[in-house]
């Protein structure tokens, strides 16, 4: 009888294996955004917003991984979507009503409502446009990224657990004017950086981890300003970027690099 070659038993199949780690990550800042709520329903805003910080790095963490360890998928594509409609919509959506929004009874519930499918709309948009040739364009996103959406909207109630106390604020004012604000970045066509596909220079390297270092130490130390420090720092931000965008658009049209044509777009 000839020996038959010994077949090394696998649970998964390595191309599915690559998958498992940047969805369990995904499926990890959920379960943190949820938790969020629950945060936020017994009183305790300041582990809620962490929690939605801590969803946010997640979300940062699990993309770039799966394209490292070529890991992509189209379930992960439309998981991570779902995810940031839940961890980035509804979750900082029910915050901000448990705190603030529900003084203004069916008012502050249509505020949310209004945030939420904002947020939704963004995603649907992003997952259509993505996908296509690889251009200029991918340096950029259209609208405010929902991340950040989660966190600016945060802002009034981050702002009041930060200690700080420059200026008085009307919160019952003020929120309902930064949820429409911020909604409507949401869906505006506004250019942002994306920030993912930053070429970084050998000789600058050190300096960049010594910042990211020392930004995360600072969260560490105090959460709630450096929040809020770096919301103005990125509202300061889009319209750099905005200039940055529109100034690339001109002279890639002016080397006739570029037409007038838009990229096709359902919203």
């Amino acid at each position: 009888m000839l020996n038959e070659p010994k077949k090394n038993f696998k649970i998964v199949a390595d191309t599915k294996a690559r998958v498992i780690l940047p969805n369990t990550l995904t499926l990890i800042g959920v379960c943190i955004g949820l938790t969020s709520i629950n945060f936020a329903l017994n009183g305790n805003y300041k582990l809620s917003i962490i929690a939605i910080l801590l969803a946010a790095i997640i979300d940062g963490l699990d993309g770039r991984i799966a394209r490292l360890i070529r890991g992509t998928s189209k379930v992960g594509k439309e998981l991570d979507s779902l995810t940031d409609v839940i961890s980035f919509g509804v979750a900082p959506a029910f915050i901000m009503y448990f705190w603030q929004l529900n003084t203004l009874g069916k008012i502050g519930w249509l505020i949310s409502l209004i945030y939420v499918v904002c947020v939704a709309l963004r995603l649907a948009r992003f997952n259509v446009n993505t996908g296509g040739e690889s251009s200029w364009r991918d340096n950029f996103f259209e609208g405010v990224p929902s991340p950040a959406g989660g966190i600016l909207v945060l802002s009034p109630l981050i702002y009041e657990v930060s200690g700080f106390d420059f200026i008085n604020i009307n919160y019952k004012l003020i929120v309902p004017i930064v949820f429409m604000v911020i909604s409507i970045l949401l869906i505006s066509k506004v250019p942002t950086y994306s920030f993912k596909k930053i070429v970084v220079p050998r000789s600058t390297t050190i300096f960049l981890l010594f910042g990211i270092v020392l930004l995360f130490g600072l969260l560490l130390i105090f959460p709630f300003k450096v929040l809020i420090i770096c919301s103005l720092l990125y509202l300061i931000l889009i319209t750099i970027s905005a200039f940055h965008f529109f100034k690339l658009k001109k002279d890639l049209k002016n080397d006739n690099k570029i037409t007038d044509k838009e990229p096709e777009d359902v919203l």
